[in-house]
């Protein structure tokens, strides 16, 4: 059992999720590092303890969580990666990020999952904690898929399949076997944007490639991503059972009902992410 936990926490409800599942398995101390301007105040009350960093202070807050002997820290919420490109740094995430060959979400949250442990900081999956929030095979939903949709989700699910051996994305949407989108750097929703301006009628499928690190950049859904497949004209959701965080559980399904939404969790055949340590 780990008694002291630090929450690197990012914006939306996903880091304060893990506190109180943090909490509820029995972990005595849960505190976080939260960033400026990004972590959502109800998670900073969450916590025992609360340290605010700039998004830029990388190393600072590395050297802090190795002072603090923390027994395990996990990365969760939402830092848009095109920050790392943006801001000022520090020297020594400036060096490891000129020394990268590929930059993407998957090296470059990996490099700081790296210097984490190489400070002796034990970085844990980001699926711990989450037992209330990792879904697993069976539809969620009134409706399930109907033909057209199984048949696109199958093509996502190989595009998805094929994307991930290259770290490029985790969302594919399909329409009538037509790939209409696939995410790159900028994320999910502005994959989804984009396909909507296609054209509506598409299905959405998110996975983790084979072998994913699960301590970081984990698949996630929320409302907000529920609000954008609406607004796209997205009509169903295929995901990885055991393999992907939904937020807002209640809230998502309630909406995708009301808005006839298909969501469904698939056997991809892959382990599920851990819930403990």
């Amino acid at each position: 059992m780990i008694k002291k936990l630090l929450v690197i926490s990012g914006s939306g409800s996903y880091p304060k999720l893990i506190v109180e599942g943090a909490k509820k398995a029995g972990v005595e101390t849960v505190d976080i590092i939260s960033i400026k301007g990004s972590t959502w105040k109800e998670t900073r009350k969450a916590a025992d303890h609360d340290f605010p960093f700039s998004v830029y202070d990388v190393l600072k807050g590395i050297t802090f969580a190795a002072e603090n002997k923390y027994e395990g820290a996990i990365l969760a919420g939402q830092v848009n990666p095109m920050s790392l490109f943006r801001g000022r740094f520090d020297d020594a995430a400036r060096k490891w990020l000129r020394a990268m060959p590929v930059k993407n979400a998957h090296s470059i949250f990996g490099k700081l999952v790296e210097e984490f442990e190489k400070a002796g900081v034990r970085m844990l999956p980001a699926s711990s904690y989450m037992d209330e929030n990792m879904p697993g095979v069976g539809v969620l939903t009134k409706r399930g898929f109907t033909g057209l949709e199984e048949r696109d989700i199958a093509r996502a699910i190989e595009v998805a399949t094929d994307m991930g051996r290259h770290d490029v994305g985790q969302t594919v949407l399909v329409k009538s076997g037509m790939v209409f989108a696939v995410e790159a750097f900028e994320g999910t929703n502005a994959a989804i944007k984009r396909a909507g301006k296609l054209g509506k009628g598409t299905v959405l499928f998110k996975a983790a490639r084979e072998g994913h690190d699960m301590r970081f950049d984990i698949p996630v859904v929320g409302l907000g991503t529920l609000k954008n497949m609406k607004k796209a004209g997205v009509t169903a959701l295929g995901f990885q059972a055991g393999r992907l965080v939904l937020l807002d559980k209640e809230d998502v399904i309630k909406f995708a009902d009301k808005h006839n939404i298909a969501i469904v969790g698939i056997d991809s055949g892959l382990p599920a992410a851990p819930l403990r340590p």
